[in-house]
């Protein structure tokens, strides 16, 4: 899966596979988690096309990547 430009391993779960984009921690992952109402342990090559747009669309409203790495 790609989000935010970044290529998700497919066999984490969906906690874990999130903290790989640049500003994404533990925390963050699981209010991601939360708001879209995935679970955790799922596994990133589980997740449907709704649930991964919808991680876009929270992750959308974050300042991530690139945009921090000029901020800081």
């Amino acid at each position: 899966a790609r989000i935010a430009g970044i290529n998700i391993p497919p066999h984490k779960h969906t906690e874990i596979g999130l903290t790989h984009i640049y500003g994404i921690g533990r925390t963050t992952a699981q209010k991601i988690c939360d708001t879209v109402g995935v679970a955790y342990s799922k596994k990133i090559k589980d997740l449907t096309d709704g649930d991964l747009e919808k991680i876009r669309e929270e992750i959308g409203k974050l300042t991530i990547e690139g945009d921090l790495r000029r901020e800081m």
